[in-house]
């Protein structure tokens, strides 16, 4: 049986959220310095890009009311596959600058798609 499509907003709307738990009050610096919250953000940044390719596949009208959602699928392999290489200052950008916006759109779909 498929996943619900709202299944996988959900699961983006929760990572975005933790993300911004996790890094609550901190800056760059001590983001950079903190291995347990870029491992913890890092990972949530995986499960988002995940959920939003899953999410692509079974309803791609819908994935696409995601901007930037290649960008993001692209990012989540970055992190899984470069993680020799990653780039902590800008993981702390995005999560800064980008991750608000990413909430409000998923929040905002989940609800115009309402609950059953």
């Amino acid at each position: 049986m498929e996943r619900d499509p709202r299944a996988f907003l959900w699961d983006v709307q929760q990572a975005v959220i933790a993300i911004q738990q996790f890094i609550q009050g901190m800056d760059a610096t001590s983001y950079a310095d903190s291995a347990l919250v870029r491992s913890a953000v890092e990972r949530q940044f995986e499960i988002i890009g995940e959920a939003l390719n899953r999410l692509s596949k079974i309803s791609p009208d819908l994935a696409l009311k995601v901007p930037n959602l290649r960008e993001i699928i692209g990012f989540r392999n970055i992190l899984i596959h470069g993680y020799a290489s990653i780039d902590h200052a800008r993981v702390w950008q995005i999560a800064v600058d980008l991750v608000p916006e990413l909430k409000q759109v998923v929040s905002a779909l989940l609800d115009s798609l309402g609950s059953d």
